[in-house]
């Protein structure tokens, strides 16, 4: 589905991503950890097309990113950390904003939206204003602004941050519904219990680099994942 082939991302002196190489399957849930500085945010935003890398290549469905841009957009959904909705429309207003410049035709932007609300049970607040929503809500509702044009591959960022651990547990409930709907998710957290119970495969970055790539099983071997990423990220 994604691959990465030597990529790296120099910001004047300070090299952001070095050396990244890795592939992302088709379907699964890929976490990346790290600390705050380790790249994450970096890749992602390579991966997102929103920063071109230094050096190496990036390819989606054997496709390299350059020259493909549109084709590849078409495949992507992302859900930022931060809440970015326009505060003075309705939830359905900032639904239909999002469709209407992604395209889609009068008929099935409203049974896209229908579909979506009903899916994370929003359908009640589909009137309501932003302010007026929980932080559950919030993040709901990011999740699926994304999915408005039925992404191939969603970018998760941070995506339960600042939430309470049952309003956390909503949404890996939402996220594993996803995958069994056939999406390829590629996930950042801080929370090492989250990428644990999430994440078919986790990539560990520290100072840019890739130090760890295996299922959450092989990784640990009798340890927990949170001890290993301590002694990885030293």
């Amino acid at each position: 589905m994604l691959e990465l082939v030597n990529v790296e991302k120099i910001f004047g002196t300070v090299r952001a991503v070095d050396n990244l190489s890795f592939t992302i399957e088709r379907g699964e849930v890929f976490g990346l950890l790290g600390k705050n500085g380790a790249g994450k945010t970096t890749t992602i935003k390579m991966l997102t097309l929103q920063l071109k890398p230094t050096a190496g290549e990036i390819f989606y469905e054997g496709r390299a990113i350059h020259g493909n841009e549109i084709f590849i957009k078409s495949l992507l959904g992302l859900v930022p950390q931060h809440l970015n909705f326009d505060q003075d429309l309705t939830v359905e207003e900032n639904l239909e904003l999002h469709a209407r410049l992604h395209h889609l035709k009068n008929f099935e932007r409203r049974e896209r939206i229908d579909e979506l609300l009903k899916f994370v049970e929003l359908e009640r607040v589909r009137k309501s204003f932003i302010r007026e929503l929980s932080g559950g809500m919030k993040r709901r509702l990011l999740i699926i602004r994304a999915l408005i044009h039925r992404p191939k591959i969603l970018f998760l960022d941070e995506p339960t941050v600042a939430l309470d651990p049952q309003v956390r547990h909503k949404i890996w409930t939402l996220i594993k519904n996803l995958k069994a709907q056939g999406i390829t998710i590629v996930l950042t957290t801080h929370y090492i219990e989250e990428a644990e119970f999430l994440c078919d495969r986790v990539a560990i970055l520290n100072r840019g680099k890739l130090v760890a790539l295996d299922t959450t099983e092989n990784l640990c071997a009798g340890k927990s994942l949170e001890e290993i990423f301590i002694q990885l990220t030293k």
